[in-house]
C-alpha cells in the first residue's frame, strides 16, 4: 500500500534555511544586550526568528590549596559560570546577513554562526 503525501505537507517538511546564532558570554546582562541588539537587527528587515532561548549556564567549578604543601584541608573554591543564548534566524536575507557582521557587540561575548 503505498501512501499518498500532500505536496504542501511535503514542503513543510523540508527544512527552511536559516542561521543558527550561539551566544555566550561570562555575565547575563551584556549577553542579553548582544541578543537584543540582534534580534532588533533581523527584525528591521522583517525576518521570521525564534529566539534568543537561553541555554543552560555551564558552571566550572575550580577548587585550589589555600597554601603550598602541609595544610592540605585548607581549601578555596571558584566557579565560572557562562551563560548561553541562542537565536534562529529563518529564511535569512542578504541584507539581514550584512546587517549582522556590520553589528558592533560588546566584548566577552563569544558568537557562533550556522549556516
Amino acid at each position: 500500500m503505498v501512501k499518498k503525501i500532500d505536496p504542501v505537507k511535503e514542503e513543510e517538511a523540508k527544512e527552511k534555511p536559516r542561521l543558527r546564532i550561539k551566544l555566550r558570554a561570562y555575565d547575563n546582562k551584556i549577553i542579553d544586550n548582544s541578543a537584543k541588539q540582534i534580534v532588533d537587527a533581523a527584525l528591521r528587515y522583517g525576518v521570521e526568528i525564534s529566539g534568543p532561548v537561553p541555554l543552560p549556564t555551564e558552571i566550572r567549578k575550580y577548587t585550589v590549596n589555600r597554601s603550598s604543601f602541609v595544610h592540605k584541608d585548607a581549601r578555596e573554591q571558584f566557579e565560572m559560570r557562562i551563560h548561553k543564548r541562542l537565536v534562529d534566524i529563518l529564511n535569512p536575507t542578504q541584507k539581514v546577513i550584512e546587517a549582522l557582521t556590520n553589528l558592533t557587540l560588546p566584548t566577552g561575548v563569544d558568537i557562533e554562526i550556522k549556516v
